[in-house]
């Protein structure tokens, strides 16, 4: 998805409308996403213990967390989806569009998608099964695949805030993000002092202060920063993660290990946040060189490509590593090298060209759900009905990404009624939103906001 130019404020809050397209932040968002799908090809260690498979993580490799600074981008992307919700937000309102119709366009953009593969993995583990792959691979992959779902409830969550979160930038600027920092804080302290479920509230508060950077750029917010300022940002974002990691109880890697006590992404910790800001301090200072690559031909086609699809890249690309997988341990008896040795660095780039062939037939077949999306009309909505929609769509996503898409046995049969369930909530909550309000109760509640004046400051 192209998004235009933030520029610097002017005039009326309401009236900032950004004009042109902002290739910077489409450069940063479909990065992020190319280098979380690579990460996620070459993570996985899969050894073989008869017909059940064993992963490990490659990053748990001793001396592999210090890459966790550079290639944890999460915050990264939600940074950019902050600044494009805002943009996207100030251009509706100056149309003179409410929030509702605005939700439905977004949610058109994030949900459609997910229906793609709830199709396709809801009866594949059955199938397989009956095929005869055994139970356990199916039953890992049919829980990983899913997993994934995890980022879009939380960005369900941040678009469903963004009319608010634009509005106290409107008010206070930057200031927003003072009680998230201490309040993110204080959940960590409560965490680490034994009440660990307290730390999920950090899903909001972390990624709704990383989400509100965006929105603050979106707005120009940081024009006047220079290269020099944005250099020295960076390097106060890096000594505050060092000093977390050091001097707090907060693990040196960025994402999960399998077995670590701690992790600093499930549920997030501040330390995300300062090492936002040592990742966007470097990108801020590097700003002239990002454009001038980004608007080289080959990385702007690159990107024209890639930048309306960066949804189902992300969806499909697990799948396409199950499939990887599949055929080299299951059809070839073949487990994966040991980690940064010869072997598996010379094998790395046959197979992650192995997989973006997968991947790019599964987008493909796929990514017009996304693009259709994007181009979904903005319609008479219901307010009431849009909110609930977005709710019980995020309550099923959660639960796929908890539960899985694999089946369970019970009495001799196999019961896909759990993953059933999730998968219909997320229906029922996509039609629930997206639905159109009857015109005969929009003649009654009077015309559509669309054809009302620009709101005024």
């Amino acid at each position: 998805m192209t998004t235009p130019t933030a520029t610097p404020p002017r005039g009326p809050a309401a009236a900032r409308v950004p004009r042109g397209r902002d290739v910077v932040l489409d450069l940063i968002r479909s990065g992020a996403i190319a280098l979380v799908v690579v990460q996620h090809w070459l993570m996985p260690v899969i050894t073989r213990d008869g017909d059940a498979l064993v992963a490990g993580n490659a990053l748990s490799a001793p001396g592999a967390w210090a890459w966790t600074w550079v290639g944890q981008v999460m915050p990264l992307v939600f940074f950019a989806s902050g600044a494009a919700a805002a943009i996207s937000w100030a251009r509706t309102r100056a149309k003179g569009g409410d929030a509702a119709c605005w939700l439905v366009g977004r949610l058109h953009r994030l949900v459609l998608p997910v229906a793609a593969l709830v199709v396709v993995w809801l009866p594949l583990p059955v199938a397989l099964l009956a095929l005869g792959v055994p139970g356990q691979p199916l039953h890992l992959a049919a829980s990983t695949v899913p997993q994934l779902l995890w980022f879009l409830v939380v960005q369900l969550i941040l678009v469903a805030l963004t009319p608010l979160t634009v509005a106290l930038h409107r008010r206070f600027g930057l200031a927003v993000l003072v009680p998230l920092v201490l309040g993110a804080a204080a959940v960590d302290a409560l965490r680490f002092a034994g009440v660990p479920l307290v730390g999920y509230v950090n899903a909001i508060l972390v990624w709704v202060a990383v989400h509100q950077v965006g929105v603050a750029y979106a707005d120009g917010r940081f024009v006047g920063l220079g290269r020099r300022g944005a250099a020295l940002v960076g390097v106060a974002g890096l000594a505050a993660t060092a000093a977390l990691v050091g001097l707090g109880p907060y693990p040196a890697s960025m994402i999960g290990m399998p077995g670590a006590p701690v992790s600093n992404m499930s549920p997030p910790t501040l330390c995300l946040v300062t090492l936002a800001i040592a990742q966007l301090g470097a990108l801020f200072a590097l700003k002239p060189a990002l454009v001038r690559f980004a608007t080289w031909r080959p990385v702007e086609r690159g990107l024209a490509v890639l930048a309306p699809r960066t949804m189902t890249v992300f969806l499909w690309h697990m799948s396409a590593l199950v499939a990887g997988v599949g055929v080299l341990t299951l059809g070839f008896g073949s487990h994966t090298p040991d980690p940064f040795g010869p072997l598996w660095l010379g094998g790395a780039p046959l197979w992650i060209g192995g997989l973006l062939v997968v991947l790019v037939v599964l987008v493909r077949v796929f990514g017009s759900l996304e693009t259709r999306s994007t181009r979904a009309g903005r319609r008479s909505a219901s307010p009431v009905a849009v909110y609930a929609g977005l709710v019980l769509a995020a309550a099923g996503m959660l639960g796929l990404a908890a539960r899985g898409f694999a089946p369970h046995v019970d009495a001799g049969l196999l019961v896909v009624a759990e993953p059933a369930a999730w998968s219909a909530l997320v229906a029922a909550g996509y039609l629930l939103a997206t639905r159109a309000v009857p015109a005969r109760l929009t003649a009654l509640r009077g015309a559509p906001r669309s054809s009302a004046r620009p709101a005024r400051a």
